[in-house]
């Protein structure tokens, strides 16, 4: 089931890769969504506003694990393109030894200082303990999430996008079905929903690695091939770093943005929570065309056709701009009916609604340079040049970190929502910057060292 992107029409071979991608991203944030709808039918809408006002820290520090292990399989991904068997074995060997590192260093990490992390954030007294139960487990279980990431990234470093999706609808079915048990059956809150995400995506991870070393021999290391190789690791790191640091740094600036919107109370932060899963649900495109587009430079930096890069990213862009369009027109339609799933139908929608259409209003204006943000930074990635994208995670921070300081200065709901869209903006244009950029070292790089497939397709 693997596929090799290096050959064929650009448009096919990136939406075939792409399409099992989105519709797994999709179903991952449904049964987020049913998470939340749960929780806010039968536990409360207090509930409901601090699982939500978690969010951000769930970010922080997934995608800090989750940047590292996604950035040590680039390796592979080139590997494969370059098709050196025995280097693709020792990148994915090396990838699970780091991973485990990572793990627990971010285990521990996140669990000493979650309190002080909601202190910071402004969490209300009436939401903190049960997002301070929420948030505890979940990053109890940052192993799981974090190995479920590197395992299906490893499969899609070599054009699987289909298995990784099967395990992820299996995935969501079960922590659908532990929500119920746990939820409604044990009573067990916040709790229960937190237990039941990192049961299902540790059972889906080792499902996933069962499957990698007994259906996908490229991906199975030898015994030789065992051990943390200075190459590797240099190489793995000199991505997964920078790809962590600006997960990192631009989930600092989300969780500043929190802080911002959580000093409007419970039921802004119910409106916010409410509107963003809408939108994030309907923005699934973007994220899957950036993993799509990461494996796809990989393979064909891998055996240096920069050509084909180019032609790749323009059609991941029209692809782009029409998500974009249709992702507007369905958050305008679906915002208010989608409210009273997630507080129930007794919710009062006149306080509630224009907290979640200012945010909504406010973000589908800049839905396309989302989608160029996440192109050109995994493409980046991907060729294995992290330093940009950082640098992009930073302009994230500052756009936010500066939203959030006019809002708390002029007491203003709005600004402070706009934190977001701000980012986006100021990040997919440069972003699209850095690309050209990079793409002008690539190509030296390759004209330098003679090439003969520079330029091919």
């Amino acid at each position: 089931m693997e596929l090799d992107m290096t050959k064929g029409r650009p448009m096919p071979i990136i939406f075939r890769f792409f399409l099992p991608i989105f519709l797994g991203n999709m179903f991952q944030q449904v049964y987020n969504l049913v998470d939340s709808v749960i929780v806010g039918q039968f536990v409360g809408q207090d509930a409901f506003a601090a699982v939500g006002s978690t969010g951000t820290i769930m970010f922080l520090i997934f995608g800090f694990a989750n940047g590292l292990a996604t950035g040590f399989t680039v390796l592979t991904s080139q590997k494969y393109g370059a098709k050196d068997e025995k280097g693709i074995r020792r990148s994915v060997s090396n990838a699970i030894l780091l991973c485990i590192l990572v793990a627990l260093i971010t285990t521990v990490l996140s669990l000493s200082t979650m309190p002080t992390i909601l202190r910071l954030m402004n969490t209300p007294a009436a939401i903190y303990r049960d997002a301070y139960t929420y948030i505890t487990i979940i990053s109890a279980g940052i192993g799981c999430c974090c190995f479920y990431n590197l395992f299906s990234s490893l499969l899609r470093s070599v054009g699987n996008s289909k298995v990784p999706l099967y395990f992820l609808i299996f995935s969501a079915g079960l922590n659908i079905l532990l929500d119920l048990v746990l939820i409604i059956g044990a009573k067990m809150g916040v709790a229960g929903a937190a237990l039941a995400t990192i049961i299902s995506q540790g059972i889906s991870a080792v499902l996933c690695a069962v499957y990698i070393f007994t259906r996908v021999p490229m991906l199975r290391p030898r015994r030789e091939d065992w051990g943390l190789h200075m190459e590797c690791t240099r190489k793995q790191l000199g991505v997964g770093l920078p790809m962590a640091l600006q997960f990192a740094i631009t989930a600092s600036g989300t969780m500043i943005m929190q802080s911002a919107i959580n000093k409007f109370g419970k039921v802004a932060i119910a409106g916010f929570t409410a509107s963003s899963k809408v939108g994030g649900l309907l923005t699934q495109a973007f994220p899957a065309l950036g993993q799509s587009m990461a494996t796809y430079s990989g393979q064909n930096y891998g055996k240096g056709d920069v050509k084909r890069i180019h032609q790749g990213s323009h059609v991941a862009v029209v692809m782009a701009i029409v998500a974009s369009v249709i992702g507007a027109v369905l958050a305008l339609l679906l915002l208010k009916p989608a409210i009273p799933l997630f507080m129930g139908k007794d919710v009062d929608m006149a306080s509630i609604l224009p907290w979640a259409r200012q945010y909504t209003y406010v973000s589908i204006i800049f839905y396309i340079p989302l989608g160029v943000l996440f192109i050109y930074r995994d493409m980046m990635q991907g060729c294995g040049y992290g330093f940009l994208p950082m640098v992009g995670g930073a302009l994230e921070l500052l756009a936010r970190v500066v939203m959030t300081v006019l809002s708390i200065h002029f007491g203003s709901y709005l600004l402070g929502v706009s934190g977001d869209p701000a980012a986006w903006l100021v990040t997919g244009v440069f972003s699209a910057i850095a690309y050209k950029v990079v793409m002008r070292d690539v190509e030296r790089k390759f004209e330098k060292s003679g090439d003969k497939s520079f330029g091919k397709s």
